[in-house]
């Protein structure tokens, strides 16, 4: 908190600091001695002078109201973390890798936005990724999208993200101002490529392939097998499927996963494995064999995504070192 010369708490954010990210402190009067003062950190999306209330959008997106005039300190802190767990990284640097590894088959430019479509399958897919300007004014570019999905029969959603420097806190308020709802919350986590394929034990059963086969497919079954959803995961600059054979001819795999190398990132994706074969370390071997084909191409970050409420899945991979670099978000159209 800022403290004066004098040793006292001072506020020392005002409504010209919106966009900027703060920490501040409020007292709340009716809670117990214990509880009487809380402290927020995030960006400042909005300072309504009316009603005396500001909107602090957290790391995670959750937006927090605060009354002005319950402030006892605040100030203005560095945009973002001095160290970060992992590889470090601009938020659009990773925004940019890990659209190139989920593509989709239409896609159209609205200034800096990216409209993306692929018959509904997967939001990412079917989403504006918006780094930068959409080069009209908030509402005409909102207008414009909805007509453009409308106009293939899909939802309006929009990808936002918060939490690291560079990330779309005040689009984030924005939207949410203008009825779009926030569906899906996910972390996007980094981590070192080696400690992952030095899980490995060489192989461990993991077969590789540059292309899903029937049997990787019969594990992958969340949204289906068409076409476009072949196109999509088939897509990014160098593509590997990672498959651990089930224990009879003709069962569906035991597990499976997905890997794409792009330069010096390797992002991991779909790894599943058979309810009944969990906690025999799988998925473990599926991310080492993966870890090690991309350490061969000259990756040497890892990224992957993971949804706020799959506990496994977060257990899993910040064992292996992984740790979250932002937070991504879908909005959809009111």
């Amino acid at each position: 908190m800022e403290i004066s010369a004098a040793g006292r708490l001072v506020v020392r954010i005002t409504a010209a600091d919106v966009g900027k990210r703060v920490s501040v402190r409020r007292l709340n009067e009716e809670a117990p001695d214990s509880e009487k003062f809380t402290d927020t950190v995030g960006v400042l999306t909005s300072w309504d002078e009316d009603t005396g209330v500001l909107l602090i959008t957290r790391r995670d997106g959750e937006r927090v109201r605060v009354a002005a005039a319950s402030l006892v300190a605040g100030k203005v802190v560095p945009a973002a973390p001095a160290r970060r767990r992992g590889p470090a990284a601009s938020y659009e640097e990773l925004a940019r890798v890990s659209a190139r590894s989920w593509q989709p088959v239409e896609s159209e430019r609205l200034g800096e936005w990216e409209l993306r479509a692929a018959s509904g399958f997967t939001r990412r897919a079917n989403s504006v990724l918006p780094l930068g300007d959409p080069g009209v004014p908030l509402d005409e570019a909102l207008t414009a999208v909805s007509r453009w999905y409308a106009d293939r029969g899909l939802p309006a959603y929009v990808q936002t993200a918060t939490g690291a420097e560079g990330t779309q806190e005040v689009l984030c308020a924005e939207l949410a101002e203008r009825g779009w709802t926030r569906e899906v919350t996910a972390g996007l986590w980094v981590g070192g490529l080696a400690p992952v394929a030095d899980l490995g034990d060489g192989g461990g059963g993991v077969v590789l392939a540059r292309e899903a086969d029937e049997a990787w497919l019969s594990r992958y079954q969340r949204k289906g097998v068409s076409e476009v959803a072949l196109a999509v995961l088939g897509s990014g600059p160098s593509v590997w499927f990672a498959t651990v054979p089930g224990d009879a001819p003709g069962e569906p795999p035991a597990a499976i996963g997905r890997c794409v190398v792009d330069g010096r990132w390797a992002g991991f994706a779909a790894v599943e494995v058979d309810p009944g074969q969990r906690r025999r370390g799988l998925a473990t071997a599926v991310m080492a064999a993966l870890a090690g084909r991309a350490l061969e191409e000259g990756a040497s970050a890892a990224w992957l995504q993971v949804e706020e409420d799959n506990a496994g899945a977060r257990a899993l991979y910040t064992g292996m070192g992984f740790g979250t670099h932002h937070s991504y978000h879908h909005y959809r159209s009111a």
